[in-house]
Order: C-alpha cells, then sequence, then structure tokens
C-alpha cells in the first residue's frame, strides 16, 4: 500500500479482521444495504488467514445454534456452512467419578445444538466476502498509533496511511493496540493452567459427539471435526497445570497419544494420532468498562474466556451483534448523516452488554473453579449434579440453553 498524507474519512473503523472484526464488518454493510443508509467501513488487519494468523490458526472453535441463528441473519453463515461439522451430541463427565450426563439435538427437537468450524479456512471465506464488498480493506496494515479527537479517532497506520473514524472499533484480541493506546484498565484471572490444542485422528467416525471431560487438572474437550477430510478427526482443548503441559509437549507422539487416552478413555475410540500440538496460557481476562470516548471494544479485546464452555466467540459474537442492532437503530433514527461515535451509541451499547457479559463470566468462572480442585463434598456435589441432569431431562433445558448460545444480548 502507498504512503499518502491524505486522511481518508470514514463512519466506522475496525482494527483486528479476525473472526470477531470480519464478521462485524460485513454484518455493518448488510445493515446499511438493509436500511438504504451508506456507511464507510475501514477494516485494518495485520495478517491474511494462515496458519501463522493469530486469529485465524490451526484451531477450531464450537459455533453455538443460538450464534450460527445470528450469522444466518446476517447472510454470513451461508458463506461458511460448508465448512461446518454438526454437534449433535455432547457427553459431558468426569474421570474416576460416577457424574456423567448427555445432550442430544433430539431431545430439544434440533437439527444440531452447534457446529465446529476450523479457524484458517473460516478466515479464507471471510476475508472472499470481504474483498467482494465495498468494505476498504486495509491488510497488511496495523495501527501505529490512535489520537483520539473530539468529533473523531484519527489513527496513523505504519504505512503512513491515516483515516478519521466517527467510531473506532477495537477487534484486536487480548493485547488490543487500541486499548493500550488509551491506557484502559485490563482486569485479569490467572487460573493456573495450560491448554494444549491439536487434532486427533481416531479408529472410529466421531458421529457429531462433542465431549466435555473433567479431569484433575481442569477440563479435556474433544469436538467433531468437518469430513471433507473423512469424519475420523477431533479437534481438542486439554487444560493442565504449566509443568504438566510443559512435559507433554515435548513428550514423544506416542507417550502423548497414551496419556492422551488415559486421562480420557475409549469412548470415543481409540487415538491413532495427532497433529501439531500447540499451547497458550489460560486466564479470564476482561475491561471493566469495554468502552472508550467514541470507541467500542469487541470479542477478545474486551474480554478474554477460559475454554471451558466453548464460549469465547459466542461471547464475542453478541458483543457483534448488540453493536449492530444500536447502529441499526441510529440510521433508522435520522433522516440526515448519522454520527455513529457519539455517546449516546457507546453507552447504548454498553447497557446492553452488561449482564451477558457479567452472566457469562461469572459462569465461566464457576465451572473452572468448580471442576478443578478435590475438594470432597465439591466432588460430590458436582457429580450428583451431571446425575441429577440425566435422570430429570427436563433438567437439561438451562444448561442446553448455556450451551447453544441462547442468551439475551
Amino acid at each position: 500500500m502507498t504512503n499518502t498524507t491524505a486522511v481518508e474519512q470514514v463512519d466506522i473503523a475496525i482494527v483486528g479482521g479476525a473472526m470477531v472484526g470480519a464478521t462485524l464488518a460485513l454484518g455493518l454493510a448488510h445493515i446499511a444495504l438493509q436500511a438504504k443508509r451508506p456507511l464507510k467501513i475501514a477494516l485494518i488487519e495485520a495478517h491474511r488467514p494462515n496458519n501463522d494468523h493469530p486469529g485465524f490458526d490451526a484451531r477450531s472453535i464450537a459455533i453455538s445454534h443460538g450464534s450460527i441463528f445470528e450469522l444466518k441473519k446476517l447472510q454470513i453463515w451461508p458463506h461458511i456452512a460448508a465448512l461446518a461439522s454438526e454437534i449433535n451430541h455432547i457427553h459431558i463427565s468426569e474421570r474416576g467419578n460416577f457424574g456423567m450426563t448427555e445432550l442430544s439435538r433430539d431431545d430439544f427437537q434440533l437439527p444440531y445444538l452447534g457446529q465446529v468450524v476450523e479457524l484458517e479456512a473460516v478466515g479464507q471465506q471471510l476475508f472472499s466476502q470481504l474483498a467482494k464488498s465495498d468494505i476498504q480493506l486495509y491488510c497488511p496494515a496495523s495501527l501505529h498509533e490512535v489520537e483520539a479527537q473530539t468529533e473523531q479517532q484519527l489513527l496513523t497506520l505504519d504505512t503512513g496511511q491515516q483515516i478519521a473514524a466517527k467510531l473506532l472499533v477495537a477487534a484486536d484480541g487480548l493485547n488490543s493496540k487500541v486499548r493500550q493506546a488509551f491506557k484502559q484498565p485490563l482486569e485479569q484471572v490467572d487460573f493456573q493452567q495450560t491448554a494444549i490444542i491439536t487434532n486427533i485422528q481416531t479408529e472410529q467416525p466421531h458421529q457429531g459427539w462433542a465431549f466435555e471431560r473433567f479431569t484433575k487438572t481442569g477440563p479435556l474437550a474433544l469436538l467433531p471435526m468437518a469430513n471433507r477430510h473423512g469424519d475420523n478427526r477431533l479437534s481438542m482443548v486439554w487444560a493442565l497445570s504449566p509443568q504438566e503441559a510443559e512435559q507433554l509437549l515435548k513428550a514423544p507422539k506416542a507417550e502423548f497419544i497414551k496419556k492422551l487416552q488415559s486421562a480420557f478413555g475409549y469412548r470415543a475410540g481409540r487415538f491413532m494420532d495427532i497433529g501439531e500440538r500447540f499451547s497458550y496460557p489460560l486466564m479470564l481476562s476482561y475491561m471493566p468498562r469495554p468502552i472508550y470516548h467514541r470507541t467500542v471494544f469487541l470479542g477478545n479485546a474486551a474480554q478474554t474466556l477460559h475454554p471451558i464452555a466453548g464460549q469465547g466467540f459466542n461471547l464475542g459474537l453478541r458483543d457483534v451483534v448488540s453493536l449492530l442492532e444500536v447502529i441499526k437503530q441510529s440510521l433508522s433514527h435520522s433522516d440526515c448523516a448519522v454520527d455513529v461515535g457519539l455517546s449516546q451509541v457507546t453507552h447504548d451499547y454498553l447497557a446492553r452488554r452488561n449482564a451477558d457479559r457479567d452472566s457469562t463470566m461469572t459462569y465461566i468462572e464457576l465451572l473452572v473453579r468448580g471442576f478443578s480442585n478435590d475438594y470432597w463434598p465439591l466432588v460430590l456435589g458436582r457429580n450428583l449434579g451431571l446425575r441429577l441432569l440425566s435422570w430429570f431431562p427436563p433438567l437439561k433445558a438451562p444448561v442446553a440453553r448455556k450451551a447453544m448460545g441462547w442468551a439475551k444480548s
């Protein structure tokens, strides 16, 4: 991209073009078309989607039933549906104890409970759609500095390009440059766990089963992967102590598979092979107030969750949906040019998000604390709780509703 001193004027500038940022950009283009009100949108992203992209890497994520409903409304889901693998059943258990329950799509008369996608493949599709839109995509480019001005935010990119935006959206992840530039606080809770992620090849087809297995070190989750490479693949996230994780990352493949099989059991069949192993520390990070002057923080820039219940992207998407609703409302209430960065917009967004953010973060922290210790009254209580879900099916409804992402945004 050629450096220039001209300042590009836009309504909304989004810093970060991974899942949340790219989805927001496409969603904004969609609502602007619906409202027949033009919006100038700029999306700034440092990397093209590939395995080295921190937001579109080798991981897989679970997209909940509720999130798919929203992606369909935004006409985004049809572009990535072919890449997804359905979650038809969820098995929840605790290693070495009697607690166990299952959730099934048939229990709720649904075609699926959620779907699993590989981030790199989804990134390619989202960027393909961005290229076909009127969104101004600055890639590769990253934020160099930002200056808060009364009626706009002035962004300077590492390319020298300057962008003046009525509203700045930070979707640039845990180490948000926007948050750091404005010196906004970030609270963190360290769970003293490290996640190992990898893909597993199994002896038998997964048949749409997802598994959440609670172990002494932390949860072990397996997700069914798309059958374009065969339906014998599972995506794994295993929470361990940092010391155990370090040892297993270095262990020979055969030893790792043996320890994984021992921790998980044989409910998914025999594990035959694994892919490359990656790791990252697990903590809860969140901004107490994810707005600033003419600025909104979304997704991992606003909150980063433990992966115990697969709620990270789904919570981030509810951030996106809430912001889209507020902007759509502001477009419909005026016949003239709309300033989408006014404090009413940012504060309306905050009011919509507070309850869902707080309840989801509390829920995740309780799950992590409740299932990562050996205090016997708690062990007994959680195993009885899992059994009660099996014995009394109506009790599954609120659990399933949370798992399927049906939270009021």
